[in-house]
């Protein structure tokens, strides 16, 4: 590259790959916090200075100083994913040295509108939306982009930045783990399909069942909550063919392990069971439960590097895809 050939503007993340440290580490050290060594800061500035880095301060400036507030925009919801996923966020957050400004939004994304403007308000510099709900990620569709914005648990497919655990593959393991223990089918509790983690968790048992091949199994319609499970776990007992459950998350898991239990049918040795989420509690069920794990941790911590990253004016990465684990207990086991 010659002298006279034009340079792109270093961005944040250019920063954070020559210093060898996280683009959280570079923003901590750019907005002056603690908890960075010596030695970290040093290799941090000497690339700011190497590669002529300035901050994208038209995105940051607020009042006569820079924001280090980040918008959160969550659906309210019970759920043990989208709380942990929160906690990730804060938690990451936390760690780039930015604190967050937090709204709920009605699950139908009717106030998403009014919602964003009393973010505007508190001069974020960006937003996290956490949007496991279908009619909530149409609604981001329809935002008005003038703010870096990242969905969590949104479907790539809206054009939006997302970060996503890999629901289609965690299903398509969970499934394939009953599978090749030799049972004939899977039978699926499922959640609830406004939800894009269920619809894809749906998929993804589907998927595995055509790919192995085996015959289709039912689907038995559910809400995450451990009472539908207990009511699909009954129905489910009463088909002497049914081996093997994969249940749409751990609540379910449990109570469609607890049905099983009342209608006479014994965990693993009558039937096999699979939960999804890895809850702190699924491995102290009666029988303990083979899981799913959803690393909520690193989701958090994506989705704060990537909005740091747009706010900076990086888009060269848009989707990113934390995957999922196959935790095995004992709840999975051979078929009698």
């Amino acid at each position: 590259m010659t002298a006279d050939t034009p340079l792109r503007r270093a961005v944040m993340a250019d920063v954070a790959t020559r210093a060898g440290v996280s683009v959280m580490t570079v923003s901590r050290v750019l907005n002056g916090f603690s908890g960075v060594t010596d030695e970290t800061r040093l290799r941090v500035e000497e690339a700011v200075t190497a590669l002529g880095y300035q901050a994208n301060t038209a995105a940051r400036v607020l009042a006569g100083g820079r924001s280090r507030t980040l918008g959160v925009m969550a659906v309210e919801t019970e759920q043990f994913g989208p709380s942990r996923t929160l906690f990730g966020i804060e938690a990451a957050a936390r760690e780039a040295g930015h604190v967050l400004s937090f709204v709920t939004l009605d699950r139908n994304g009717k106030d998403m509108a009014s919602t964003l403007q009393r973010l505007r308000a508190s001069h974020v510099q960006g937003i996290i939306i956490v949007a496991p709900v279908r009619r909530v990620v149409e609604a981001v569709t329809r935002l008005d982009g003038d703010l870096p914005l990242v969905v969590v648990g949104g479907d790539p497919a809206i054009g939006a930045p997302t970060v996503t655990i890999d629901q289609l593959e965690g299903a398509r393991r969970a499934t394939r783990h009953l599978l090749d223990l030799g049972h004939a089918t899977v039978h699926h509790v499922a959640g609830p399909q406004t939800w894009i983690d269920a619809t894809a968790r749906m998929r993804g048992w589907s998927e595995a069942l055509r790919a192995y091949p085996a015959r289709r199994g039912r689907s038995v319609a559910g809400d995450w909550s451990a009472r539908r499970g207990y009511e699909a776990g009954g129905r489910l007992a009463r088909e002497t063919d049914v081996t093997a459950i994969f249940a749409a998350n751990d609540q379910t898991a449990l109570g469609v392990i607890r049905g099983l239990h009342d209608a006479g049918r014994r965990v693993p040795d009558d039937v096999s069971v699979v939960g999804f989420d890895d809850t702190p509690e699924s491995g102290y069920f009666l029988p303990p439960l083979t899981t799913i794990r959803q690393d909520f941790s690193e989701v958090g911590r994506r989705s704060v590097e990537l909005l740091l990253s747009l706010a900076d004016g990086n888009p060269a990465q848009r989707h990113v895809v934390v995957p999922a684990e196959l935790v095995v207990r004992s709840s999975t086991a051979p078929p009698a």
